[in-house]
């Protein structure tokens, strides 16, 4: 990474503004430039006690979706109660945050930080009456959970946090758009579809003509069907495997 340049180009982030310094940081010290416009808000849940109930059980396992589910949870339950229960991460970034908190994680994903990845560790295969906890924010994928009950799991949620739309104008980033923006990012087919509708019919055609880096292969497929021209696809959410996707792009662009 010490030796990606950049080369001045400007990189759209929009990530939620409480996730999105560690990106901004490598981008500028690759040289580039980071332009910040957070395409989700994340919020707590308006009424967190059913949460707070559900985690303070017992539990074979209790699996972190995202950072925001482990930083949300961590406010409702203290670290003591956690003790006992098997811990399972989705991604590489939630894992460190458990870390960071006191916490041992039992399961995390060798490769392929997401719900497929996890569910192709072998302790999730066969799990006949385990009780498990997801934790999530409103109205998270269904797969995960899903299979997990197809293998025997007894599978309830907390939902901890919820997504907000920004309501952020962008009329005048739009006016110096092909100066200022060379690659937009987005990590989750949420942000994707808050962008697609803050910029909306006058914006939408200089946003899709813009190159896009995503995070999954269903990414990339929500990213075609709503007319993205180019679309570059990271390995991971994690700001490494982003700036490694943005390096790669620049380098094949800005020779």
């Amino acid at each position: 990474m010490g030796e990606c340049n950049l080369k001045g180009c400007g990189i759209l982030v929009t990530r939620a503004a409480h996730q999105s310094k560690g990106l901004v940081s490598m981008i500028h010290e690759c040289y580039g430039r980071a332009i910040e416009l957070p395409g989700i808000e994340i919020w707590p849940v308006q009424n967190s006690a059913g949460a707070q109930k559900l985690i303070q059980q017992q539990w074979d396992w209790v699996i972190f979706i995202s950072p925001n589910a482990v930083r949300y949870a961590l406010e409702l339950v203290p670290i003591s109660e956690w003790q006992g229960k098997g811990i399972g991460a989705v991604g590489a970034t939630t894992g460190q945050l458990l870390r960071e908190a006191g916490l041992r994680v039992d399961l995390i994903p060798g490769q392929g930080y997401d719900s497929e990845g996890l569910l192709s560790l072998p302790e999730l295969s066969q799990l006949k009456d385990q009780q498990i906890l997801i934790v999530r924010g409103e109205g998270g994928r269904a797969l995960l959970g899903d299979t997990l009950e197809a293998r025997g799991g007894k599978v309830r949620y907390a939902e901890v946090y919820r997504r907000v739309k920004p309501e952020t104008p962008v009329d005048s980033l739009l006016a110096r758009w092909p100066e200022e923006i060379q690659l937009v990012t987005a990590t989750s087919k949420e942000v994707l579809n808050n962008l697609v509708a803050m910029f909306g019919e006058g914006g939408s055609e200089q946003l899709t003509k813009t190159p896009l880096m995503v995070i999954s292969e269903r990414m990339v497929e929500q990213a075609e069907r709503l007319g993205f021209n180019e679309i570059v696809r990271a390995e991971g959410a994690d700001d490494a495997s982003i700036m490694r996707a943005i390096c790669g792009w620049t380098e094949r662009n800005f020779q």
